[in-house]
């Protein structure tokens, strides 16, 4: 039996399986906190961990481009609102809307 050398990459194939079935859909688009590019996770500024899940941000600009927002009935890419007052964040029921859509 051979040893695997410590540190020794991961094959392309299996980092790509394994990030592809345990990334959260929000993943496809930059995030606005920490600046990590699509396909990356999001990270502490400070430490530069990496975080299981991404930021609240990065999540609402994901829903913002996937769904149609329930609440307020704006179409894909355009922001939720309140009476006609831009929303910072999308209606947690386009989260919602958008990660039934993923699955």
């Amino acid at each position: 039996m051979t040893a695997r050398k410590p540190g020794a990459p991961m094959p392309a194939q299996l980092r790509a399986l394994i990030h592809s079935s345990v990334a959260h859909p929000a993943r496809t688009v930059p995030c606005p906190h920490c600046h990590a590019s699509a396909g990356r996770p999001c990270t502490l500024r400070t430490t530069g961990q990496h975080l299981p899940e991404p930021h609240p941000q990065r999540v609402s600009n994901w829903a913002q481009a996937a769904a149609v927002c329930p609440e307020c009935q704006v179409e894909p890419k355009t922001p939720c609102h309140d009476a006609g007052r831009p929303l910072r964040y999308v209606h947690d029921r386009r989260t919602t809307e958008a990660k039934e859509t993923a699955a």
